[in-house]
């Protein structure tokens, strides 16, 4: 996928997406070794965005398998369209069991989802396996036995196993311990905030008409309101989008006046929004 660091950070930056050297290495090191990459780190930091870059940069279709409490194998391997079994089986009154069974066990009633459909596909494919840690236990179980092999057995058609491995992405907000044997399998990779000067980037990138000055104020408070005990700390993600209100509003400067009233777009809980502007100095900023 990729011939060097440089190489991925260079594409993943025409992408939209700055990768820091760490996270651009062990991308490369993902995908030169085939390894899965768990990536884990604080909501908005741009996990799921580096999966989708990735697909982008290498010219691969992404497969996304969002996981939630109670997902289970029919959402993520696959299920049968019994509905259209169903009708198959009124349509062949006449038929034996045996007739009817070798009929409806086809792929012409399989419902792939999207573990199935990464594993048997024959181009590039970037699996997206987005927020494992709100899944069940039980469903790291099933995910270890997929990226062990990279095959799946549906019992009535057989083995499938890939022509051609997808590069796996696990996204974590970390909210409950991935078992330690999940974490064997992979390569880690940690995105916390960014740095400063990352961050200045990645705003003038995204929100390029807003002037220099005012980039940098709106990530030094970004950068403030995270040093806060708050419920929760703005992410890269939002900081764009109050870069993005400001730029809307024709704000010049970053005062006490429009940080007052758009504090709403970075932090989402009225107790936050509280303490921030009881605390915020943007004189010391």
């Amino acid at each position: 996928m990729f011939t060097s660091v440089d190489d991925v950070s260079a594409r993943l930056a025409e992408t939209g997406y700055l990768a820091s050297p760490a996270v651009a290495t062990t991308v490369f090191l993902a995908a030169r070794l085939g390894k899965p990459l768990l990536v884990e780190g604080p909501a908005g930091v741009g996990k799921t965005e580096l999966a989708k870059a990735v697909a982008e940069a290498a010219g691969a279709r992404l497969v996304r398998l969002q996981c939630y409490e109670g997902v289970d194998e029919s959402r993520a391997l696959y299920e049968w369209n019994h509905a259209k079994q169903l009708l198959r089986i009124s349509a062949g009154r006449g038929e034996s069991w045996d007739e009817a069974r070798t009929d409806i066990f086809s792929e012409e009633f399989l419902l792939p989802r999207p573990l199935l459909t990464a594993i048997r596909g024959d181009e590039p494919t970037v699996l997206l396996i987005d927020e494992t840690d709100k899944a069940d236990i039980e469903m790291e179980g099933l995910l270890l036995e997929v990226l062990s092999d990279f095959q799946i057995t549906v019992p009535e058609l057989g083995t499938v196993s890939a022509a051609r491995r997808p590069f796996v992405v696990l996204t974590s907000n970390a909210g409950r311990e991935l078992s330690e044997a999940l974490r064997r399998r992979c390569l880690f990779l940690h995105i916390g905030f960014p740095e400063e000067e990352l961050e200045r980037r990645i705003v003038r990138l995204k929100v390029p008409e807003l002037g220099d000055a005012l980039t940098g104020s709106v990530v030094r408070v970004a950068g403030a309101l995270r040093a806060m005990d708050l419920r929760k700390a703005p992410s890269v993600a939002e900081t764009v989008d109050w870069a993005r209100t400001l730029l809307a509003l024709g704000a010049g400067t970053l005062d006490e006046s429009v940080v007052r009233d758009t504090l709403g777009v970075i932090l989402k809980h009225q107790e936050d929004i509280r303490k921030a502007a009881a605390k915020l100095d943007l004189d010391a900023l």
